[in-house]
Order: C-alpha cells, then sequence, then structure tokens
C-alpha cells in the first residue's frame, strides 16, 4: 500500500512540475513596423568598369510565428516585404562615377521594386517577470520583384570634355532578383495583459548584392539594417 502511495504522489509530482514548467512555454504572431537601412554596394561588372548599387531607405512590415519551448529554445517563421528602389551607377575605365567633373562616359539606372523576405530562425529567450529577452539567427530567401518591366537610364558622356557633355535617356530591361539571406538579431517581449505585449528588436539582414537589371552583377555583399516595433498575441 505504501508502494502505491509514493508511486501516486510521484506521479502527481511530476505531472504539476511538467504542468508548472509548460507555463513558461509561449506560441505567438506577432505584427511588426520597420525601417530598412541598406549600404551601398560596389564591385567590378565587366573588365574596366565599375559599379555602385545605391538601395534607397523604407519603412516596412513584419509578420512572425514564433513558438517557444519550456527550455527557452524555439523557432519562428516570418515574412517582411519594403518598397526596395535601387540606383545603379556605372563608369568607364578612367573611373568617372557619373561625374561631370571627372570626364569620361558615366550611366546610371533607377529601378523601383518590392522587395520580399521568406526566413525561419531559431530563437533562444528566458523570462525575466513581464520581460522575454530574446536572440535569434537563421536563414531564408530574399527576392526583389521590379514594380516595371522598363528602368531608367541616364547616361552623361563626357568625352569631348566639360563643355562638349552629351546627357540622354533611356529605358532597360528589369528582372526579379533572388538572394540567399543570413539573418540575425535580438530584442525583448514586454508583456502588457495575459496575452498582448509589446515586441521591441532588431534585425540585420547579410546578403549578395540584388541584380534587377540583368547582366553585369555585382559580386559583392550588403548588409540592411532593421530596427523594429511591434505587437504579439501569445495564444
Amino acid at each position: 500500500m505504501r508502494t502505491k502511495w509514493m508511486q501516486t504522489a510521484l506521479l502527481l509530482a511530476g505531472l504539476a512540475a511538467m504542468c508548472g514548467t509548460a507555463a513558461y512555454a509561449q506560441t505567438d504572431v506577432a505584427a511588426s513596423l520597420y525601417g530598412t537601412f541598406t549600404g551601398t554596394a560596389s564591385g567590378a561588372t565587366f573588365p574596366g568598369t565599375g559599379t555602385i548599387q545605391s538601395p534607397s531607405n523604407a519603412p516596412g512590415g513584419l509578420l512572425e510565428v514564433r513558438h517557444i519551448a519550456s527550455s527557452g529554445v524555439g523557432f519562428e517563421g516570418a515574412y517582411a516585404y519594403n518598397r526596395a528602389k535601387q540606383v545603379y551607377s556605372y563608369s568607364d575605365p578612367s573611373g568617372s562615377y557619373c561625374s561631370v567633373g571627372g570626364g569620361g562616359d558615366c550611366t546610371s539606372e533607377t529601378l523601383s521594386a518590392n522587395a520580399h523576405e521568406l526566413t525561419g530562425d531559431l530563437v533562444g529567450s528566458f523570462k525575466a517577470a513581464r520581460f522575454r529577452p530574446f536572440a535569434l539567427a537563421g536563414v531564408g530567401i530574399l527576392f526583389d520583384v521590379p514594380t516595371s518591366g522598363q528602368a531608367t537610364v541616364t547616361n552623361l558622356n563626357c568625352s569631348g570634355g566639360v563643355p562638349s557633355c552629351v546627357l540622354s535617356t533611356g529605358t532597360v530591361s528589369t528582372n526579379t532578383s533572388a538572394r540567399p539571406v543570413f539573418v540575425y538579431g535580438a530584442g525583448v517581449d514586454w508583456k502588457l495583459l495575459p496575452h498582448i505585449g509589446m515586441r521591441l528588436q532588431y534585425r540585420g539582414n547579410f546578403y549578395k548584392a540584388l541584380d534587377l537589371n540583368g547582366p553585369p552583377s555585382i559580386a559583392a555583399f550588403t548588409h540592411a539594417a532593421e530596427p523594429m516595433i511591434g505587437m504579439y498575441f501569445r495564444m
């Protein structure tokens, strides 16, 4: 009889421990607004020609579905969207980047696009009162879709000297560009109500420069910084 009572007590204690631990697990969905700040990328496209890619800064939105296990380790799936205007500047062999004073033949292209990103991330976190700090790292795919099949091209030919510069415009075909992306970040969840809270985080993207205007492309990597603020709902 004593053995049965001991077995029953151990079983109840185990169930209580499991329930208590599970209370620290969390599954949630979140929506955030962010600003994306991308650095320029430069590199050679073909012998004797240099290219500078200058993405514009833009606002965007992020959707996340996240599960944190009782151990504090979990995973998430995320989708992000932002506008992605790109400006490409080409120089002639003399190294002049679209500058009248530099002489030579300079060309620039302006492309408007929409950036979409899908990622899967590992998340580590711990609970401290109403806060849950976390860090994440993952991989995914980043693809930019031009809003038009044509991009504006501006050419400045100053080979005859500044007084003889000739300015001309035209168009070039565009294409969708997809790149693998490495994502990392950190932040904190702040519980406001039993199932609702605020999420503050920073995410960084590291990827090869996008190529929206077809070959030649830039064999260089670039980085985008994305500070975010949003809300989460815990299921």
